[in-house]
C-alpha cells in the first residue's frame, strides 16, 4: 500500500481552496503544502481526551510538565477504568485542580457508560462526536473540535471560536478587526467541505512574521 505523505493528503483540498478564495490562495504560497496530520497518543481516544483536558488553559511547559505526571500514573496509557479507580487525590498530587480532576473523572465514567464512545468513530457525523463530548464536564464544542481535527482528521471542521482562526482570517484579508464567530461561521462557507485546512491555514497566518516596515496587527 502506497504511503500517503501528509502534504499529498490534502492536495485536493488545498487546490479547491486557493480556488475558492484568493486571498488565502496567497497564505497558501507563503505557508506551503498542508502538513496537518492525525497526532498518535498512546492509549488511544481516551488518552488523547485525558490530555486535551490536563492542557486546557495551561501555557506549553506547565502543560507538559502536569500530564506527563498524570500519564505516568498509568505506564503513559491512561484508561477510563483506571482513571475511574483513581483517589482524587492522587490525581491532584501530579498538579491538576480540582476542576480538572473532576473533568478526568466524569470523562472516565462517560466513557464507561457509552456516552463518549472510545471506538467507532468513523460512523459518526461530526455534530454527533462534538455533542457527545461536550456532554463531559469540562470539554466543550472547542476541545470536542480539536479532537475531530487533530486526532481524527475530519476535514471539514471549522472551529470559528478559535482565536487563532479569527485572528489568522483576518491577518489573511487585510481586515481591521477579528471577524465574530457568527460572522466568521458565514465567512468560512466558500471553504465547504474543507474547513480543515483552512482553519489550518488560519493558524499559519498568525505564526508568519510581520513583512519589514510593516505596522503589526492589533492580535500579534
Amino acid at each position: 500500500m502506497a504511503i500517503v505523505v501528509p502534504g499529498e493528503r490534502w492536495a485536493d483540498a488545498v487546490a479547491a481552496l486557493r480556488g475558492a478564495d484568493p486571498a488565502l490562495a496567497a497564505a497558501v504560497a507563503v505557508a506551503g503544502p498542508c502538513t496537518l496530520a492525525a497526532r498518535r497518543v498512546p492509549g488511544g481516544a481516551f488518552a488523547a481526551l485525558a490530555r486535551a483536558v490536563c492542557y486546557q488553559q495551561l501555557a506549553g511547559a506547565a502543560a507538559r510538565a502536569i500530564h506527563g505526571r498524570f500519564a505516568a500514573l498509568y505506564g503513559d496509557r491512561p484508561t477510563a477504568s483506571a482513571v475511574a479507580a483513581t483517589p482524587d487525590a492522587d490525581l491532584r498530587a501530579t498538579g491538576l485542580s480540582a476542576a480538572k480532576v473532576a473533568s478526568l473523572k466524569d470523562l472516565a465514567a462517560k466513557s464507561l457508560d457509552g456516552t463518549v464512545r472510545l471506538a467507532g468513530w468513523s460512523r459518526m457525523a461530526d455534530d454527533e462526536i462534538v455533542a457527545r463530548l461536550s456532554a463531559v464536564r469540562g470539554i466543550g464544542p472547542w476541545t470536542a473540535q480539536m479532537f475531530l481535527m487533530f486526532q481524527l482528521n475530519r476535514p471539514d471542521v471549522w472551529p470559528v471560536g478559535d482565536l487563532g482562526v479569527r485572528a489568522g482570517y483576518a491577518r489573511i484579508h487585510e481586515l481591521a478587526q477579528l471577524p465574530s464567530p457568527a460572522e466568521l461561521t458565514i465567512l468560512g462557507e466558500p471553504y465547504r467541505p474543507y474547513r480543515t485546512v483552512a482553519a489550518w491555514y488560519c493558524w499559519r497566518a498568525v505564526d508568519a512574521p510581520t513583512p519589514a516596515g510593516a505596522v503589526p496587527s492589533p492580535w500579534q
